[in-house]
């Protein structure tokens, strides 16, 4: 990790998951999650500091047993989001961005187009990947984008968007090989203004029927710019996702 701009790489953590309770903690081929993840958003180029954010000593005491930077904050935090503001009210760096803990194989490349939109004076920004199957398409478990021509956030939403009656109507497939449809990739990045004005904003309606919160951030008005990049890195989820990591860190002669 060099020391080139002012890009403050967080990640929030909390032990307490109604599916995985204590996720970082778990043990993915000899490490801690927390620790896989925090290695890997070390190797991003563009920030200059990785931070930790948990309310939990037992996370907190993990990541300094490996040698990492940890930030305790509030227990009333209600999303990662918030976790990161904490951070930010603490430090004047200039942008942040949020990197889900759950993601132990991150491309640092990804960290870095994200930190890239920031200096190229994106107020907030984030990744997109192609759809390319039906079942990802109709998945309300994954979050959607549609952008404008500058390549920024129109809506987000766990349906189809834009709805594919051209398709349906017909009694057609969708064409997902020249269709643009995205799948919302969880990683953002926001200067501190933006970052601390939606911190301290309520829940608008449409964040909550879609239980999304980077909605709050169009309701605000505020412009999210969107990289589309290759398929991102499986995610931890549940226990059994921790095999299929491993499958791939062994595949790739990983330590």
């Amino acid at each position: 990790m060099s020391e080139t701009g002012q890009t403050v790489g967080v990640i929030p953590a909390r032990y307490a998951s109604t599916r995985f309770p204590g996720k970082p903690l778990a043990a993915i081929a000899g490490k801690p999650m927390i620790q896989r993840v925090y290695e890997m958003v070390s190797r991003a180029r563009r920030l200059s500091r990785v931070i930790v954010a948990t309310d939990d000593e037992r996370i907190s005491q993990a990541v300094r047993d490996f040698g990492g930077e940890v930030m305790i904050t509030s227990a009333e935090h209600r999303s990662g989001t918030d976790r990161v503001a904490e951070v930010a009210r603490c430090l004047d760096a200039p942008y942040y961005v949020n990197v889900q803990g759950d993601e132990p194989l991150i491309d640092p490349s990804l960290i870095d187009a994200v930190a890239g939109m920031l200096a190229g004076g994106a107020p907030m920004a984030t990744l997109a990947a192609r759809i390319t199957t039906r079942s990802d398409l109709f998945d309300q478990n994954l979050a959607k984008v549609v952008l404008d021509r500058d390549g920024c956030a129109v809506y987000f939403s766990r349906h189809s968007i834009p709805f594919p009656r051209m398709y349906l109507d017909r009694g057609a497939d969708v064409d997902l090989e020249t269709s643009a449809y995205l799948r919302h990739i969880g990683t953002y990045g926001y200067s501190r203004s933006v970052l601390l004005e939606l911190a301290g904003a309520e829940p608008c309606e449409m964040e909550q029927l879609e239980s999304l919160e980077q909605l709050r951030a169009l309701y605000l008005g505020i412009k999210i710019k969107v990289e589309v990049v290759e398929e991102s890195s499986p995610c931890v989820d549940v226990p059994e996702d921790i095999a299929k990591v491993e499958k791939i860190l062994a595949a790739r002669g990983a330590q």
